[in-house]
């Protein structure tokens, strides 16, 4: 424990760089009065073909930014990377648990387990396809996954697959927080006219894989005015305008580029219903789907597929339709379309989905749970003289 008695945490993260949104958990976590936290992320990262150097924000806790090694390489990209600088830190602080926001199969993974010295081992997962990976990469996964403490998962699919694949130990559900001070209903509650169309939009890459085509179908079977925004960008955008025009669509769907969070709030806040209408592939299973705490946190219902997480972290807030089927989703716009109660009860369920289950508090509690747990257990086995192996 460190100085105080409180558990010490060190937590590696590489979306911590690329996002202040995703450095508010951290805070809410670093708030806790038993918890000390230190947060390791890159100096500079790569992704999606921007440079990310890590930004001086304003956390009110040690933020540790390292240089690192492959920041994307080869096929795998994101899972090469490590730490130079690492043991040196480690020693240092002599953490009581380090948690990584990481994969098990990646190399940060495999460097947080040999250089773990007394401290538990907490990760947290996302991965909700179970696939063999090219060596080395299945064998570290099976290496790191044996001999972790608690694995944080983001949904029962991603527990399966560490099951699958070795891991035998505690599981800790853990969800993402939205930030609610961005993402809030309107100031004022504006009563639509019933027979006004209905308002639908999609926030995310344009991407084949995210049912837009479904969507752009559906709304030319639909007998009622529906119009369709679409704020994103991605290598699907010519194909999809192309279609727009194909369906004579034109006046009833506008595609914009990204915004800002700010601006993303006030697009969702216009809508009726958010769609995200993922389809499964072999290689694609919606492993979260964060636009749509986005979206009910202001207030707006979720028009989700049955692909992977979606169903269960819509939740009450929204319906659900069958993968790739449009007849079946026009005659949902069809449905909403004709009146509003449905659409104000489900918007109310919606923000109180929300609140009950994806804020950063509730994403905070989860891995100070998650970490207290594991570092009892380790306590307890090197009390009895066990070194807590899970591996065969």
């Amino acid at each position: 424990m460190s100085s105080g008695g409180r558990l010490r945490i060190v937590s590696i993260a590489h979306p911590a760089t690329s996002s202040e949104a995703a450095r508010l958990r951290y805070r809410h976590l670093a708030s806790r009065p038993d918890v000390d936290l230190h947060l390791v992320m890159p100096e500079v990262w790569k992704e999606f073909g921007r440079t990310i150097k890590a930004a001086p924000f304003d956390d009110g806790f040690p933020v540790h930014p390292l240089p690192i090694r492959l920041p994307e390489a080869g096929p795998m990209k994101w899972y090469l990377h490590f730490y130079p600088a690492l043991r040196r830190l480690l020693r240092e602080l002599d953490p009581d648990v380090i948690h990584l926001w990481e994969e098990p199969w990646s190399v940060v993974a495999l460097q947080a387990q040999m250089l773990r010295g007394r401290a538990a081992l907490v990760l947290e997962v996302d991965q909700n396809i179970l696939k063999r990976l090219p060596p080395p990469f299945e064998a570290i996964r099976k290496f790191v996954l044996g001999r972790t403490d608690n694995i944080l998962s983001r949904s029962p699919d991603a527990t399966d697959v560490v099951r699958a694949r070795g891991y035998k130990g505690p599981v800790t559900p853990i969800g993402y927080g939205v930030d609610l001070a961005t993402f809030k209903p309107a100031d004022e509650l504006t009563i639509r006219d019933a027979d006004a169309p209905l308002r639908l939009g999609y926030v995310g890459r344009l991407v084949v894989e995210k049912g837009l085509d479904d969507a752009l179908e559906a709304l030319a079977r639909s007998r009622s005015a529906v119009s369709l925004s679409i704020m994103g960008e991605g290598p699907h955008a010519a194909d999809l305008r192309r279609r727009v025009l194909e369906l004579g669509l034109g006046d009833r769907v506008d595609i914009q580029g990204w915004a800002s969070p700010a601006a993303v709030a006030s697009f969702l806040r216009r809508l009726d219903a958010l769609l995200l209408l993922t389809r499964t592939t072999s290689a694609v299973r919606e492993q979260f789907g964060r636009v749509i705490i986005e979206a009910q946190a202001c207030g707006i219902p979720v028009i989700g597929s049955t692909c992977g997480a979606i169903p269960d972290v819509v939740g009450d807030g929204g319906w659900i339709v069958p993968e790739q089927d449009p007849e079946r989703l026009g005659r949902l716009f069809d449905e909403l379309g004709a009146g509003r109660s449905e659409l104000m009860m489900r918007a109310q369920a919606a923000r109180a989905n929300v609140l009950k289950r994806f804020t950063y508090d509730a994403v905070a509690s989860a891995v100070e749970t998650a970490c207290q747990a594991a570092d009892q257990a380790r306590r307890a086995s090197r009390a009895v003289g066990i070194q807590p192996l899970q591996a065969n």
